[in-house]
């Protein structure tokens, strides 16, 4: 009698570890479909299962200003080893400024894809004398911190409120309606999501992006998928005579690095006994010219970092997180775009 019960418990228990062991790898989106993360992820995942030798099912998990898919993987999804969290540049911005359970030390990257954020407006709209309307996007507080210092230079968004209408509430889909309406004279959208949803439309024209962050130069370079568009930087000099600096550009280098280096990044909690396979898959795909190819005629001409070179990328994130900096995306986010915002003395970078 004991021993079949035995025999059937065991039986039970090596069909349900053989369950998890062979499941589909589940990539956790924390936004609705169609989303930028998402078109990404969907993008990533059709041509990484090719090399993976398995199905990658795509679970959406949106909500709360895109936290809840994160928060969620943290404290529950994490622990199966076929999980991978698809993280982008607003989660990256809640770690910086929020009340969030999740933290970037507790995972290793399986790979991330060094990215950057396209600025565009209408072709009408006089930017320098009339009402910019702005509305509000999960991880969107870099580009309103680089339209304040286009419109104030060195005064720090002193002019913000009379000059920007910030319009909060709305999801992305109605923001993208109401710029191509024009109720909305300015939006951004991620590499991705701006050639399929902002190129297209007659009215609109780039107006900056940010660069890529190179860690080791500690600044911003070029993007050169974007050669004809001024950076951030680059059209401040213009328009103020050199540079930006002081405590805002601190605040938004800062933020616009961890931002975009992590924009689109793939997670998996510490120890996870697919890491090495995960990572090979990854690197093979890059290694196939043709998949490469094809990724970056819809992604765009980005580095990729890969295992170690991934944790090392973030890893020079870290310094950037200064107590001024800090303080300051607070003082920002409370004044000028009405978010309760939370200075966290523990992610200050202690040498």
């Amino acid at each position: 009698m004991k021993l079949g019960f035995v025999v059937v418990y065991f039986s039970l228990w090596c069909c349900f570890f053989s369950s998890i062991m062979w499941a589909k790898f589940t990539f956790i989106v924390p936004q609705k479909p169609g989303g930028g993360t998402s078109i990404w992820a969907s993008i990533v995942a059709k041509e990484l299962e090719k090399k993976l030798g398995e199905k990658i099912i795509i679970r959406h998990l949106p909500g709360a200003r895109d936290r809840i898919g994160f928060e969620k993987f943290h404290s529950q999804l994490r622990f199966n080893p076929k999980t991978v969290m698809v993280s982008h540049g607003g989660n990256a911005v809640s770690y910086l400024q929020e009340k969030v359970t999740f933290d970037y030390m507790d995972y290793d990257a399986i790979a991330l894809m060094n990215n950057n954020i396209i600025v565009s407006r209408l072709k009408s709209l006089d930017w320098k004398n009339r009402t910019i309307v702005w509305a509000e996007r999960s991880g969107g507080v870099p580009e309103s911190m680089g339209i304040a210092l286009l419109i104030d230079g060195p005064k720090v968004w002193r002019s913000w409120k009379k000059r920007v209408k910030y319009v909060k509430g709305m999801t992305t889909s109605e923001i993208r309606l109401a710029y191509r309406r024009g109720e909305v004279n300015m939006t951004r959208d991620n590499p991705a999501a701006h050639k399929k949803h902002v190129e297209p439309l007659r009215e609109s024209v780039t107006f900056f992006h940010h660069g890529l962050y190179n860690a080791q130069k500690d600044t911003f370079v070029p993007d050169p998928n974007f050669p004809n568009t001024l950076t951030l930087e680059e059209l401040y000099k213009r328009l103020w005579g050199e540079f930006p600096k002081g405590k805002l550009y601190s605040a938004y280098k800062m933020v616009k690095a961890w931002r975009d280096g992590v924009q689109k990044a793939m997670w998996i909690n510490k120890g996870n006994p697919h890491m090495n396979r995960l990572r090979k898959a990854v690197q093979d795909m890059l290694d196939d010219k043709e998949t490469l190819s094809r990724l970056q005629k819809r992604l765009g001409k980005y580095p990729w970092h890969v295992g170690e070179d991934a944790e090392n990328f973030v890893r020079s994130l870290y310094p950037l997180i200064t107590s001024e900096a800090l303080h300051t995306l607070v003082e920002f986010n409370r004044d000028a775009l009405n978010i309760d915002s939370f200075y966290n003395k523990k992610r200050v970078y202690q040498q």
